[in-house]
């Protein structure tokens, strides 16, 4: 079990914990995208969600208080070795890492996870999968927010001992559509479904 030394999480107050990495990625961007998130859970969950994000490394004395960690990025990403560990410990203890990628980061992410977990892979999820329907019900999978390629979007899983403890979204960038929509352009709906995502993705973690 996770142990949670944040005030904040003690009181009842969930929140995402943004990590910070090094190796050039742009792990801050949309920098206004989980507020908007928690908003929304705020407002459509009975969940008691916090105003505001954290911003956490995985060196960060707190890393163990909050359950759901979240990066995204559009470019490489290292951990060091020390980094790797404290990954890996974290989400074989319960933790859970929400990854999504921002156009660039996948295969510098799939590398370092690989360091994390050199014994798994990634496994696309069924659409049956309990996350597609932890609140709301998306029927064939991730809605498709951002334009990448023209691929379909892809939702992966690396599971230990049975549990799903990474979540890598893939040519959907979910997180795009959480920001304010003059942010990159998107339509209402187009938000909303990825905001909907977002509150699947932390029912599923708050109850798993």
């Amino acid at each position: 079990m996770l142990l949670s030394h944040d005030p904040s999480w003690s009181q009842g107050k969930f929140t995402i914990a943004r990590l910070k990495y090094r190796g050039g990625g742009d792990w801050y961007n949309d920098p206004s995208a989980i507020s908007n998130l928690l908003k929304f859970i705020r407002e459509e969950t009975l969940i008691d969600a916090a105003d505001d994000e954290v911003k956490i490394n995985l060196l960060s004395e707190d890393l163990y208080a909050y359950p759901l960690l979240f990066m995204t990025g559009h470019g490489k990403i290292i951990f060091s070795n020390v980094e790797v560990e404290r990954l890996r410990h974290f989400l074989t203890n319960g933790g859970f890492l929400y990854a999504d990628d921002d156009y660039g980061m996948d295969s510098s992410f799939r590398n370092e996870m690989k360091k994390v977990f050199p014994d798994k892979e990634f496994i696309e999820l069924p659409f049956s999968h309990e996350i597609y329907h932890s609140h709301y019900e998306f029927e064939s999978g991730l809605p498709k927010i951002h334009e990448h390629d023209g691929e379909p979007p892809h939702g992966y899983g690396m599971f230990h001992e049975g549990r799903l403890v990474v979540f890598y979204t893939y040519s959907s960038n979910i997180s795009d559509g959480w920001p304010e929509s003059r942010v990159h352009g998107n339509p209402e709906n187009v938000r909303i479904q990825a905001l909907k995502m977002g509150v699947n993705i932390v029912v599923y973690v708050l109850n798993n």
